[in-house]
């Protein structure tokens, strides 16, 4: 949430990725890994300085939003626009002694005013129950016109961008992992937060769609039905964040924070750690890890965590796909516009990053495929 980052690029990856052993879904033998490459830390939380560009087209939507904080927390000072995209504007600012930041949104199409009603939710119920992990805490908030403020934690962000092109250090996926695990091991009070993924109406959904052959959708069912009837843990569900990104995650000598809490409830087992294996594909050793953890309660967590990675792997693969069609319809014609030597093309990174996210997603199938004939 603190960190601006784009949501449909990824730095260049090789094309063919050699996955080492155990690194898989279904910890599958494989060869051996490919040379770690370094790994550039954050520069950590930006200072508080400069000034608010209140002109032009832009401007006047930034009055609006200001505006909109003035009226629920009249002591707020904004300092800076932190990130800013179609959808929402992140303002930092301070609220007396307090540093503060008030997120807004823009775009109020009703998917996105849900969403946004959802993580303001989320932070009230964090003020009577709180989680075992740091978040930031809530200062004032409006879901009807969509504005949050809350304290802004200090730290860094352990990635700085939503794919990693190169792998975290061990200390950071380890402490990150740590605080996942003891929020997926939190139970909130019943009727505090629900469950924002229908796993069989998205299943149907991307099989209309194309995503899905009949052949996962069948596999995918299967496994929904024998979860269903596993009891314990596994049928009840899972506490997680829901967006369990590195880029979500901020670390500090206190401890991990995690931020952006517009998914959070109730999930299959594994949820959270199916998204982080989607994003770690030049981190082996930590996908191994994952999937370790993943599947050490048996059957039933393996499973879970399977069903979780095909949706998750899917969506991705779809917001990619759609990234790719959007750059391909805005870059100019070919040739008009000099490449320089050595650069890609435009669209090409988002190129790669979708064919490794069919490489991971055939990779899963295969693994849900495997867990099916143990059943």
């Amino acid at each position: 949430m603190y960190t601006a980052s784009s949501s449909v690029s990824a730095p260049p990856r090789p094309q063919h990725r050699i996955i080492p052993a155990g690194a898989g879904p279904y910890l599958a033998p494989a060869p051996q890994a490919v040379r770690p490459r370094r790994w550039a830390a954050g520069t950590g939380t930006q200072p508080i300085s400069g000034r608010i560009d209140l002109s032009g087209p832009q401007g006047a939507q930034l009055k609006i939003a200001i505006a909109s904080v003035h009226r629920i927390c009249p002591e707020f000072n904004p300092v800076q626009v932190l990130r800013r995209s179609g959808r929402s504007v992140l303002i930092v600012g301070t609220t007396g002694r307090t540093t503060a930041v008030a997120k807004c949104l823009l775009d109020h199409s009703p998917a996105w005013v849900e969403r946004f009603r959802h993580e303001i939710a989320s932070y009230r119920s964090f003020v009577r129950h709180r989680p075992p992990v740091r978040a930031p805490r809530l200062i004032a908030a409006d879901p009807e016109n969509c504005t949050l403020v809350i304290e802004r934690m200090p730290g860094r962000a352990a990635a700085l961008s939503r794919h990693p092109v190169e792998a975290p250090p061990r200390a950071d996926v380890r402490a990150a992992l740590g605080a996942i695990a003891r929020l997926n091991a939190w139970r909130p009070p019943a009727g505090t937060f629900d469950a924002p993924l229908d796993y069989g109406t998205r299943i149907a959904r991307y099989h209309e769609l194309g995503l899905f052959t009949d052949r996962d959708r069948d596999d995918l069912q299967k496994l929904l039905h024998g979860l269903a009837h596993a009891g314990g843990r596994q049928g009840m569900g899972q506490f997680c964040h829901g967006d369990a990104l590195l880029s979500n995650i901020l670390l500090s000598p206190a401890g991990p924070v995690l931020v952006d809490w517009e998914h959070a409830g109730w999930y299959l087992p594994g949820y959270d750690l199916a998204t982080l294996w989607a994003v770690l594909a030049d981190a082996p050793l930590a996908r191994r890890q994952i999937s370790q953890l993943a599947q050490q309660a048996g059957p039933a967590s393996r499973d879970a965590f399977l069903v979780n990675l095909m949706i998750v792997l899917t969506r991705e693969i779809r917001t990619y796909e759609t990234a790719v069609q959007r750059t391909m319809k805005e870059a100019p014609p070919a040739g008009s516009v000099p490449v320089p030597t050595g650069a890609l093309a435009p669209g090409e990174e988002q190129r790669l990053l979708l064919r490794r996210l069919h490489d991971d997603c055939a990779m899963a199938r295969r693994a849900v495929r495997a867990a099916v004939g143990t059943r």
